[in-house]
């Protein structure tokens, strides 16, 4: 598939608020990752290097730079060593997404009951 097609795909995918608010999640653990990761490239560490400086096993920083978030409290220590914490938020949507993604996830759960 061409690059074009990609983000011509992309762009129609966006148009579905409940595919954008996940999307647009994904970006922000990806911009997590990026920073783990060039700490590590940076000071000259693997992974097993950096768990043990963080305290927790490799196998969890791995699942993060593969941006399986599962546990908070593990991203947290590892991102303080780093020198970062997390700043997490819940934001109230507006009506009008709300409805869109309601009416969003109504339509796949009809897709997949058919």
């Amino acid at each position: 598939m061409r690059l074009e097609k990609v983000d011509e795909h992309l762009k129609k995918k966006l148009k579905d608020p409940y595919f954008k608010e996940l999307y647009e999640l994904e970006e922000q653990k990806l911009g997590i990752v990026k920073r783990i990761i060039e700490y590590r490239i940076k000071h000259g560490l693997n992974q097993e290097d950096l768990a043990k400086k963080a305290g927790v096993t490799q196998q969890h920083i791995s699942k993060i730079e593969n941006g399986e978030f599962s546990s908070m409290a593990t991203l947290e220590k590892i991102l303080l060593y780093i020198g970062y914490t997390v700043k997490l938020q819940a934001i109230p949507l507006s009506h009008r997404i709300k409805e869109r993604i309601e009416r969003s996830i109504h339509s796949r759960r009809k897709l997949q009951l058919a």
